[in-house]
């Protein structure tokens, strides 16, 4: 039996997600309405320049992140990933530029495969900046030691990794990195603070495209930052000046969706499974990326990092590019589109979407084959799913 007078840190993520601490509404609902309000009175100069200054709590401008329907939804964030502090952002790419300007002006060093946007971003606006920026395969990791040759870096992986599901040992780089005074940010978008937790795995910020699981329906952009006190204080005065807030409509809505997180992502996870025995049995795919499955290279790392394994995974269907786009566009239930983590199956095709723009060699190096398809798989009956798939190789 639980324990009525337990601390919200010792409860599970559906009682912390469901029993949030909340602003009190006046007419006693369980949920705060949405303040969808820019700016705040105060009685008089002495009362503004009390919270200004810190000694009186209150909210000043929702552009600075004061905001009741913010602050709820950040309070959420924190508590899934038992986290000191959460930031909430307009988008992903909001809260990873920002924490990348913040943290990583010492230099950034990359381990394995990143999401197209981050990429794009560390290439064409970080290195502009002058900021030094070093891209190691997964095979590389060995190296990162002698890439973080001066302290203050900030060493930044995906696990797993877009589209192959490859998966880094958290604990064993926050290690390296820490010794040579480094910080550690992991994206754990296709995780979910269900399935995995980096902070207690040794990293020093989570991110998360909050568009995705922690969104689940598809109908709103937002991202997610979770770490310690100190460490989101400077990130907060970038998001504040590059204008990245996160609407007050946008934070209500995800704090609705993150009420059904942990049922949400138990069901992806059993789909998820389904559909991967079932193509890793059929004659026409020869390779199923998905870390639940024992005869993945990852497998075992991912058992002791992650409770679950989520909803992604990564087929390679025979016959090549064309092939891949045939058995794509025959789908009927999967939709053929880019995004994940929705309550609807998703397919797209890496070599013409997320990795469209690098040369088929790199793709290949990178382990992403020509006739790979990613599917995002949602929540209807995985028999149909299955049953999808299997006319579509047909």
């Amino acid at each position: 039996m639980s324990n009525p007078d337990s601390k919200p840190e010792d409860q599970g993520p559906a009682t912390r997600i469901i029993h949030n601490q909340r602003h009190k509404d006046a007419f006693g609902s369980p949920y705060s309405p949405i303040y969808n309000t820019t700016t705040y009175r105060f009685e008089n100069t002495a009362a503004l320049l009390d919270m200004i200054e810190g000694r009186s709590e209150g909210y000043l401008y929702t552009r600075w992140g004061t905001n009741p329907s913010i602050q709820e939804l950040e309070q959420g964030l924190a508590g899934l990933e038992q986290s000191e502090s959460a930031l909430a952002f307009a988008s992903g790419m909001a809260a990873i530029s920002a924490t990348l300007l913040t943290h990583g002006r010492n230099g950034i060093v990359c381990v394995g495969d990143l999401y197209g946007g981050t990429q794009a971003f560390l290439i064409e606006q970080c290195q502009a900046l002058g900021i030094p920026v070093t891209f190691l395969f997964r095979d590389e990791q060995h190296q990162l030691a002698e890439h973080l040759n001066t302290p203050g870096k900030l060493v930044y992986f995906e696990t797993p990794a877009n589209p192959n599901m490859a998966i880094l040992d958290i604990r064993a780089i926050a290690t390296v990195a820490h010794q040579h005074g480094a910080l550690v940010a992991v994206d754990n978008t296709f995780a979910s603070p269900i399935n995995q937790k980096p902070l207690a795995l040794g990293a020093d910020l989570v991110l998360h495209s909050a568009s995705k699981y922690l969104g689940g329906h598809s109908d709103i952009t937002a991202g997610a930052l979770m770490t310690s006190a100190e460490l989101a204080k400077p990130v907060a005065t970038w998001r504040k000046n590059l204008g990245q807030l996160i609407a007050p409509e946008t934070a209500a809505l995800l704090s609705r969706s993150l009420r059904t997180l942990p049922v949400r992502i138990r069901q992806h996870n059993e789909n998820a499974f389904a559909v991967a025995k079932a193509m890793e049995a059929h004659p026409k795919v020869t390779n199923v990326f998905y870390p639940g499955l024992p005869s993945f290279e990852g497998h075992d790392l991912a058992t002791k990092q992650m409770t679950g394994f989520g909803g992604m995974l990564s087929i390679e269907v025979e016959g090549g590019q064309e092939a891949a786009a045939r058995v794509a566009d025959s789908l009927k239930v999967f939709l053929l589109a880019t995004s994940l983590g929705g309550v609807e199956s998703l397919v797209s095709q890496p070599s013409a979407t997320s990795h469209h723009g690098i040369s088929r060699e790199e793709r290949l190096k990178r382990g992403i084959g020509d006739g790979m398809l990613r599917l995002s798989v949602g929540l209807e009956d995985a028999a149909d799913l299955i049953a999808d798939l299997t006319q579509a190789l047909g």
